[in-house]
C-alpha cells in the first residue's frame, strides 16, 4: 500500500507505518517467550496493541492525506480492530488455561 505514497512520506508517514505493524508482531512474539510471567507478557501484549492503534492512526492520516481510499484499507483497519480486540481478551485474562488454548507445540509449527 505504501508504495504509492508519495517521496516525501518516505520517511515520515510510510516509515512510521511499517514500523509500528513490524513492532506488533515482535511484541507478540516477545510476550509469548515471557509467557511464564504473567506481568511481563501483558506488558508485552499493551506494547503490541499500543502499536496496533499506532498503526490504524497512521492509516487514517493516509486517509486524510488521500493517499489512500477509504475503501482500500477499511478491511486492514477492521483486521487492526479484531487483533486489537483479541490482545485486550489475552491481556485480561493471561492464565496459563487461556494461554494453553492458543498455544502450537513446536513440533506442529516446523512442519518441513
Amino acid at each position: 500500500m505504501s508504495k504509492a505514497f508519495p517521496k516525501e512520506e518516505r520517511y515520515s508517514l510510510t516509515d512510521q507505518a511499517r514500523r509500528a505493524s513490524r513492532s506488533v508482531a515482535a511484541n507478540i512474539s516477545e510476550g509469548w517467550r515471557k509467557r511464564r510471567y504473567a506481568a511481563s507478557f501483558v506488558s508485552k501484549l499493551n506494547d503490541a496493541e499500543g502499536e496496533a492503534a499506532e498503526t490504524q492512526t497512521w492509516l487514517q492520516f493516509a486517509v486524510e492525506c488521500d493517499y489512500l481510499k477509504p475503501e482500500d484499507t477499511r478491511a486492514l483497519y477492521a483486521e487492526y480492530d479484531q487483533l486489537i480486540a483479541m490482545l485486550v481478551t489475552m491481556q485480561n485474562q493471561p492464565s496459563l488455561e487461556t494461554l494453553r488454548l492458543a498455544a502450537v507445540s513446536p513440533s506442529e509449527s516446523l512442519q518441513v
